[in-house]
């Protein structure tokens, strides 16, 4: 429990230094874990190790959010047709 206060301490001496809430400070660290999260799963898909629906349940979004997100970073991937 001392190490989660530490980190609020933290994260209220950053936000009276800076312009910043504490609940934006929490936003941006959001992102940031997310986004390193999304690349460690994106280096194991394009050497074929993990799944998309593994990534999808890792990361807890959709496949479709998923699958612009490979898009957004120009991954080649399958598309497939619903026809």
């Amino acid at each position: 429990m001392s190490n989660l206060t530490n980190i609020k301490s933290e994260i209220d001496n950053y936000a009276n230094d800076s312009n910043l809430t504490e609940l934006q400070i929490v936003e941006k660290l959001e992102k940031y874990y997310f986004n390193k999260k999304v690349n460690d799963n994106l280096k194991l898909y394009k050497k074929r190790k993990k799944k998309v629906s593994e990534i999808t349940k890792d990361l807890k979004i959709s496949p479709r959010k998923f699958y612009a997100i490979l898009e957004q970073k120009k991954i080649v991937h399958k598309k497939y047709n619903k026809e």
